[in-house]
């Protein structure tokens, strides 16, 4: 072969080593990020559906979400549990669990003036809670508003939902103002009264119910103001290079305390207390949760959402939702940004933390501050 010729081959050789070289540095960065092995944790597959990374707010009168980006100018109107990790005895990758973890829910804010409808039910005789029970109504709704009935107990001098096995002398039934759905409506009241009486007819009671068109009148104007002040922030986690898959990011969320939530590809970031509201969701795409084998399944995004009037101010949410993100993406060579794409800076997360000092001082005003029992039930 002719100096040429041994050239060429040199030189095609080095191409296609080239070439074999580059397909597999593509192949390998394409390559999810699995459970590292460094003391070999085993957590747990978060559960959830994916959130909508927005910072939302309801427009005036409960109709629709007008949704804007999570850097605002103003508000209309105005230590964490966390998952063991076990550890065997040689490092390794060990296969994700399917624990769930999550907080035990307390029991049923009662009936507050301040958001529902009350109406006595004067008893012409004691009666037993089982008896009141068994005449409840088969649905505790009153067209997309929650319905509820209380007996006073004589144990504690406190409303509860009757119980098998007391008595009781004094009854309330109550209806809710407004929520998410909107504000109570004449045709909503008219079917709680209809609701109310069968109860009390049922049980020997006389109802006195309030003025319609007063708590109609309520209703529109708690609902005006929880529209102007219910607000959810979200941040999208995106990977710069190489995807995630849902063990490595099980494996990073559960290092800054979130434990797994009640469906597949959602975590949660407890309360100080139990039975609070979780503090922050970080959700992925479910069905890679569920795959067949999860370690091969490919996420290039997270979204890291705050109910904002569900956690209590002392909490800090937005404090720890920073945080959050800002380690996951250090952590995982990732970018936070709103759902649009756009990268958040320093300057656009501190002004979010301004307003939202001004809607918890407005929601403290109305004594529905963040967290609260009335609170939770009104932004739902």
């Amino acid at each position: 072969m002719s100096t040429l010729q041994v050239s060429l081959a040199i030189i095609g050789g080095l191409i296609l080593a080239g070439v074999v070289a580059y397909n597999a540095w593509i192949t390998r960065r394409n390559v999810p990020r699995t459970l590292r092995e460094r003391g070999g944790e085993s957590v747990a597959v978060p559960a959830g559906p994916v959130a909508t990374p927005v910072f939302a707010e309801t427009a005036p009168g409960g109709e629709g979400d007008g949704r804007i980006d999570p850097v605002l100018d103003a508000f209309p109107g105005d230590g964490p549990n966390t998952a063991p990790l076990a550890e065997p005895a040689t490092p390794q990758t060990v296969p994700v669990t399917l624990n769930h973890m999550v907080a035990t829910p307390e029991k049923r804010p009662g009936l507050d003036a301040l958001i529902d409808v009350i109406t006595p039910l004067a008893l012409e005789s004691e009666v037993s809670g089982d008896a009141l029970l068994a005449a409840l109504p088969g649905t505790r709704r009153v067209g997309s508003k929650p319905f509820a009935v209380e007996g006073l107990s004589e144990m504690n001098g406190e409303w509860e939902t009757p119980r098998p096995g007391q008595r009781y002398r004094t009854l309330q039934a109550g209806v809710q103002l407004a929520n998410r759905a909107g504000a109570l409506n004449d045709i909503e009241f008219s079917e709680f009264v209809v609701k109310a009486q069968t109860f009390a007819d049922a049980v020997g009671a006389a109802p006195d119910f309030p003025d319609m068109r007063a708590e109609v009148a309520r209703a529109r104007e708690l609902d005006a103001f929880a529209s102007g002040h219910d607000a959810q922030l979200g941040f999208t986690l995106r990977a710069r290079r190489a995807a995630w898959s849902p063990g490595y990011v099980t494996q990073q969320a559960a290092r800054l305390g979130f434990v797994a939530g009640a469906l597949p590809g959602r975590m949660v970031l407890p309360g100080s207390a139990a039975g609070q509201a979780p503090i922050l969701s970080l959700a992925f795409d479910p069905q890679a949760a569920m795959a067949e084998d999860p370690e091969l399944s490919a996420l290039r995004e997270l979204a890291l959402s705050l109910e904002v009037t569900h956690v209590a101010r002392i909490e800090q949410p937005f404090v720890r939702m920073r945080e959050a993100a800002a380690a996951l993406a250090e952590a995982m060579d990732g970018v936070v940004t709103d759902d649009a794409g756009q990268h958040l800076t320093a300057e656009a997360l501190d002004r979010i933390g301004a307003d939202l000092e001004g809607l918890y001082d407005a929601l403290d005003s109305r004594d529905l501050s963040a967290g609260s029992a009335q609170a939770r039930r009104l932004f739902s």
